[in-house]
């Protein structure tokens, strides 16, 4: 059923005097004055979705035709764990295997190494609230060189991504002073999106949320609900497909995971409304239809999800990882480890493990030495779990 839309107001933007500022900026700001208006369209739109899409409490479901569940591997065994955490959300590694951890609301950078816990620093400049706050971290493709850390945190006005050096002294980092290579991202209680990596082809890939704005996803000259492509200096990627513009697919509600496959191709996990969980096979210049539809519905114009939890209380998966042609994600709401098999460009039916025993679960990462690092969230304190993979 298509959801009744207003007018999308199209977003003003500003081209800064020189690419030296290394920042793109789109006016989002002027938007926050009907905040209030917005809310209530919001709230009234999602009861009328919730009416239209069902109760959601099918089993999730992979492309007919995909082999089921052929090809899941088996559970993964827990291999250790790192407590001490608060609210972490992602994780990265270092040439010599130390882990490097975001907190969300402390805004800190925590570190593994040794299995022991340690802290970085704080990143100056984020302002934690609600889903804001320090997201995702992304290393550098050329850290050996440059020894930049980059990092998507919500600020002041945006959310922005900003890189720092990692200074080696010794056995001891230092954190240097945040560059924003990337600002005007909008931000919002919820829906701030976050998640950061580089692609096989060196460019930054970001997932943003709608911040709550529902006109932004299908506007290609707003950056909410969006994937986009960058280099390292935040421009626009070449051969993006919208020209000179860093939108890489549009018609999203809250990217949270991003991965590629053995193939090179990006995979992307998304939180429905309160149905219809995504993991999506994303393509250049790809609608995936938020607001106007969710899961996969078969409608003219949007690309369906290769996966769709139609409960969100059994999913709301966050980070992706992929391990071959395997997809871990992370289940919040669902409290579980999801797996799910990889077929070319379709998916397998999802099986979870580890249901309800370690809470909400924020992230999944690879680490150098094979095994999988789960985040967990709202255990007081959080911690990361390792789990060795199947053979």
């Amino acid at each position: 059923m298509l959801l009744p839309r207003r007018p999308a107001k199209r977003p003003q933007t500003r081209r800064f005097k020189s690419w030296r500022v290394k920042t793109w900026r789109f006016k989002t700001w002027r938007w926050h004055s009907a905040a209030e208006a917005r809310a209530a369209v919001l709230a009234v739109a999602l009861v009328f979705l919730s009416a239209c899409t069902g109760s959601g409490t099918s089993p999730p479901t992979g492309q007919q035709g995909s082999g089921a569940a052929q090809g899941a591997p088996g559970q993964p065994t827990v291999a250790g764990r790192i407590d001490g955490l608060q609210v972490p959300w992602s994780t990265v590694y270092l040439p010599d295997g130390t882990a490097v951890i975001s907190e969300r609301d402390t805004a800190q950078l925590k570190t593994v190494s040794g299995g022991r816990l340690g802290t970085l620093g704080k990143v100056p400049g984020v302002v934690p609230g609600g889903e804001g706050g320090l997201l995702g971290l992304a290393l550098s493709p050329d850290f050996a060189r440059d020894r930049y850390l980059y990092a998507y945190f919500t600020a002041a006005a945006d959310n922005r991504i900003a890189r720092m050096r990692l200074a080696q002294h010794g056995d001891r980092l230092e954190l240097g002073s945040p560059e924003p290579v990337f600002t005007g991202i909008p931000k919002a209680g919820t829906h701030n999106g976050g998640r950061i990596r580089f692609g096989p082809d060196g460019f930054l890939y970001v997932g943003t949320g709608d911040s709550q704005r529902r006109e932004q996803p299908q506007d290609k000259m707003a950056l909410g609900g969006k994937i986009l492509r960058l280099t390292a200096d935040g421009r626009p990627a070449p051969g993006n497909p919208f020209g000179g513009n860093p939108v890489y697919s549009l018609g999203h509600r809250n990217v949270q995971g991003l991965a590629w496959d053995s193939a090179g191709r990006l995979w992307a996990s998304e939180f429905g409304p309160d149905v219809n969980d995504e993991l999506n096979l994303i393509v250049p210049g790809g609608n995936y239809g938020w607001p106007d539809v969710t899961g996969a519905p078969h409608r003219p114009g949007f690309l369906d999800a290769k996966v769709v939890w139609p409960s969100t209380a059994e999913s709301s998966p966050s980070g992706l990882e992929i391990v071959g042609n395997t997809a871990y994600l992370g289940a919040l709401r669902g409290q579980r480890l999801w797996v799910v098999p990889l077929h070319g460009e379709t998916a397998g039916t999802p099986v979870s493990y580890f249901t309800g025993m370690y809470g909400r679960i924020r992230n999944v990462s690879l680490a150098p030495d094979g095994r999988l690092w789960l985040l967990s969230n709202g255990q007081n304190p959080d911690f990361a779990l390792i789990l060795d993979l199947p053979r």
